[in-house]
């Protein structure tokens, strides 16, 4: 309970932070490195069609736009239940709930939705500095993005 309300407590904080152009803390050359190993399940494409990372697969949802979105919301990817419970959540994706996510998808999810069910993303970040990292490359892949 402690740490949900943390976890609630950061996110709700960081949102003015992030609300214009979603800063990242993190290395986005490392981040590029890091997202190596995301590839086999992710793609960041653009609506415009181009493939801005990733090989086009599609396993995992396209996370083209994740960084300032909700969960759930790339259309036609079928999530797991609850998944689809987050995105009814309308949890930000902020650099703080994207680390603690993609550290540990399902325990995030069960801790923000009080659901038992699992995540699809079986996969685990390993070290938080990674996973920061990689908040940054998606970050510098989304449209807002500053040059």
């Amino acid at each position: 309970m402690f740490r949900t309300l943390t976890i609630l407590a950061a996110t709700t904080l960081a949102l003015p932070a992030f609300a214009d152009g979603h800063a990242a803390s993190g290395d986005a050359a490392a981040g590029e490195k890091a997202f190596r190993q995301c590839i086999s399940c992710h793609v960041v494409q653009n609506e415009a069609g181009d493939t801005l990372a990733g090989k086009n697969a599609k396993t995992g949802p396209n996370l083209y736009g994740i960084v300032g979105g909700k969960f759930g919301q790339v259309d036609g990817f079928r999530y797991s239940d609850i998944n689809q419970i987050a995105a009814e959540s309308d949890t930000v994706i902020t650099e703080e709930v994207f680390v603690t996510y993609v550290q540990d998808p399902t325990a995030y999810l069960r801790e923000i939705t009080g659901d038992k069910g699992r995540s699809k993303m079986t996969y685990k970040v390993r070290k938080e500095e990674d996973a920061v990292n990689l908040y940054a490359y998606l970050a510098s892949l989304s449209a807002d993005a500053t040059n």
